[in-house]
């Protein structure tokens, strides 16, 4: 990934990992079809998270995503 490139992991720092956790869950609840889906979203996150940061978001989440599986970013290498 090139250096000026920003990724959902380095916007992380200003979601909690109960935030995230909390946006996983609410992704899997209001799908594409839903109507309103991003203020929906941002209300079950809570801390203040406006629609549009929930869209954002996701957008770096889709991204990160798309180098992961094109290879640009390396799988870990998780030790047992």
């Amino acid at each position: 990934m090139a250096s000026n490139s920003i990724s959902y992991s380095s916007t992380t720092c200003s979601w909690t990992a109960k935030q995230n956790k909390l946006f996983e869950t609410a992704l899997a609840v209001y799908d594409r079809d839903s109507a309103d889906r991003w203020q929906l979203i941002a209300r079950a996150v809570g801390g203040g998270k406006s629609a549009e940061e929930v869209k954002r978001h996701y957008e770096l989440l889709l991204e990160d995503v798309r180098h992961i599986e094109s290879g640009y970013i390396p799988s870990p290498n998780y030790r047992r």
